[in-house]
């Protein structure tokens, strides 16, 4: 389901939480399934949970979850709003991490290749619009 790369630069917290979106966007935890309790997650992980639940802390104020008293934390459904809204923040960024790579010296052809294998990774092209 998820895995820690203990040499990432990243940290944990931040590994999870990429990672729980990822598998929520891909469907991989569908709408309102229930996700591991932070005891279970943590022990599986090898991990402190307090590491788990920054990481759902986060989830949550980003709006990709949401608690249930007492019951634990469930993947919340991504509204059309709230997905243009985060898309016009990750172009954004985009913007950004495109513009250093550029120059830097990465060339249109490394970035659409790029492009390509990522979205062969994710899925293939999406009609959603």
């Amino acid at each position: 389901m998820l895995e820690i790369d203990l040499k990432s630069r990243l940290p944990i917290y931040e590994q999870l939480v990429e990672g729980f979106k990822r598998l929520i966007m891909e469907e991989v935890i569908k709408t309102d399934e229930k996700l591991p309790s932070v005891r279970s997650l943590a022990r599986e992980l090898t991990i402190n949970p307090n590491t788990i639940q920054k990481a759902y802390r986060a989830l949550e104020q980003e709006g990709y979850i949401y608690t249930v008293q007492g019951r634990g934390n469930f993947a919340r459904q991504i509204e059309k709003k709230d997905q243009q809204k985060k898309l016009k923040e990750l172009q954004g960024e985009l913007k950004k991490v495109l513009t250093e790579a550029i120059y830097l010296g990465m060339e249109k052809k490394q970035i659409i290749e790029l492009i390509e294998e990522l979205e062969e990774q994710v899925g293939g092209e999406r009609d959603d619009d």
